[in-house]
């Protein structure tokens, strides 16, 4: 690791004055592009402010134009929606702007961000403008531990907040978990923690950050549509770790983040910290004997460690994946300076969010995984690694990545898989390939529903599932994909398979009373 103290120059000096809640904004000419939560908060802000503001949106929905009278009302200058209004940058009354602030999904190739970097106008994510507001005179700043990776940020940032919370902070979860960072900034609770998401996109456009403590807990192939390339994914992703104060943390089973490590301008006195699930070495968190244990917030680590938590601490159903997202969450916490019990408490209080290697049912001894959030192979993989042998319920929209990897390494393991989606036909190859025996069955064939119905393409994969099981396997739904195609979120995807998962049971057990025994 490399030291620095300096942030970047952003070019424009109003812009790079402006570190402080009590910075003078009052008039600063800002375009916000997208009026979802973020774009939504970021406008919100900036106009209580005093900045003048534009806001662009491209869906003219209800809900869009419910918002833009509400901005309206509060002072914003003007609000566009629809067809259009993205594909060039607008002035501010009458004015080219000063800044542009963008919601995270929106790629930097589009009209107009690309107009914005042409004409030198500084863009902003509404993180890097979250960091610039942390300050305020008269109340506490929070202090930030970030979280980035394919895989597993969600669970981990809620640990996190859990482990911090159990220690008595004041701390909450905010940034791509769905909580916007400038919504806790101006809650009247003075929080001292904030366990901060971020994804690729969000790390894309922020340059100032000041973690106390960040971690990528790993990366694959993912989001290779927005990003351009594979490497522009990791270097964006690989942004959390500059300037990093305390500790960056670094899965040691996946060497690139340690090299992002080794890479990043840090502020003096960072140290490196990894985990790992077998026995940790100096410096690391790891797991002896069912226990994870902490060989790096210790004073005498070179010859002992701190039991911090059991494996069965960590979930209902543990798995590497699990483990290896609560030994991150306890790394930054105790870079915080959390107790060790703090950690043991917050795991167990935590409550996972939906949707990820959720047991949904055990029925005629099958059970039945929801694992919807599994949106890419890397994610898929690690619950395949859970269970054996597995009925695959996959496919949706493949966002550019391969499966050739995923399914080599996981063929001896599936005893058949059911297709949903619109986009399988790299997944389909990959499964040719590398699992040529294994039953291959596509949900959609046999409905008389169109194949955009998710619903009903989920009913019928279920029912598949089901002819498909017998006692002791897993029908998994780990789709590998987006689910766009089908679905309006993978929540909704989620939901579309426990609701065909519970009428299966429910008619079971109208056959079978007795099953009802064997149900969760």
């Amino acid at each position: 690791m490399r030291s620095t103290q300096e942030n970047p120059d952003v070019g424009n000096p109003r812009l790079e004055s402006l570190t402080t809640w009590d910075s003078d904004w009052a008039g600063l000419r800002v375009v916000v592009a997208g009026i979802g939560v973020s774009g939504f908060a970021a406008a919100d802000t900036l106009i209580e402010l005093g900045a003048r503001v534009v806001v662009v949106d491209g869906k003219d929905t209800e809900e869009n134009r419910y918002k833009r009278q509400t901005l309206e009302i509060v002072g914003a200058a003007d609000v566009t929606l629809g067809d259009g209004a993205m594909d060039a940058l607008p002035d501010v009354e009458g004015q080219r702007p000063d800044l542009v602030v963008t919601s995270p999904g929106l790629r930097p190739s589009l009209g107009i961000l690309a107009q914005a970097a042409r004409e030198g106008i500084q863009i902003w994510g509404e993180v890097e403008l979250a960091w610039r507001l942390r300050r305020r005179e008269g109340r506490k700043t929070a202090e930030w531990v970030c979280v980035t990776g394919t895989n597993g940020k969600t669970t981990t940032v809620g640990m996190t907040e859990s482990i911090l919370q159990a220690a008595g902070l004041k701390a909450i979860a905010v940034g791509n978990v769905g909580t916007p960072i400038l919504d806790a900034l101006r809650d009247p609770v003075e929080y001292e923690v904030f366990a901060v998401e971020l994804s690729s996109y969000q790390l894309h456009w922020s340059s100032s950050l000041e973690p106390l403590a960040s971690v990528v807990l790993n990366i694959a192939e993912d989001h290779i549509d927005w990003h351009g390339s594979y490497e522009n994914y990791q270097a964006d992703k690989a942004r959390i770790y500059e300037n990093t104060k305390v500790a960056c943390v670094y899965n040691a089973s996946a060497p690139l983040t340690e090299k992002m490590v080794e890479d990043a301008d840090v502020q003096e006195g960072c140290r490196a910290v990894s985990f790992t699930t077998d026995t940790p070495y100096l410096s690391q968190l790891g797991v002896v004997d069912g226990l994870l244990v902490d060989r790096a917030f210790v004073e005498e680590r070179r010859s002992s460690a701190a039991e911090l938590a059991s494996i069965q601490d960590t979930g209902e159903l543990p798995t590497r994946h699990t483990v290896e997202n609560a030994l991150a969450a306890a790394a930054l916490a105790r870079a915080a300076g959390v107790e060790a019990v703090a950690v043991r408490d917050g795991l167990r209080s935590y409550e996972p969010g939906a949707h990820r290697i959720q047991p949904v049912a055990t029925t005629h001894g099958v059970l039945w995984v929801n694992d919807s959030k599994a949106t890419n192979p890397h994610a898929a993989d690690a619950s395949l690694a859970s269970f054996s042998p597995v009925i695959w319920i996959a496919g949706g929209l493949s966002k550019g990545v391969a499966y050739d990897e995923l399914v080599e390494k996981h063929a001896d393991r599936l005893k058949g898989v059911v297709l949903i989606g619109t986009d399988t036909d790299s997944l389909l190859r990959a499964l040719d390939r590398h699992a040529p025996d294994v039953p291959v069955l596509r949900a959609a064939e046999g409905i008389s529903a169109p194949v955009e119905d998710g619903r009903a393409v989920m009913a019928q994969a279920v029912r598949l599932g089901h002819e498909l099981s017998e006692p002791g396997d897993t029908v998994l739904m780990a789709p590998a994909a987006a689910s766009m195609d089908q679905f309006t979120t993978y929540a909704e995807r989620g939901n579309a398979f426990i609701e065909s998962v519970t009428e299966l049971v429910e008619s079971i057990q109208d056959h079978d009373p007795d099953e009802g025994d064997r149900s969760s």
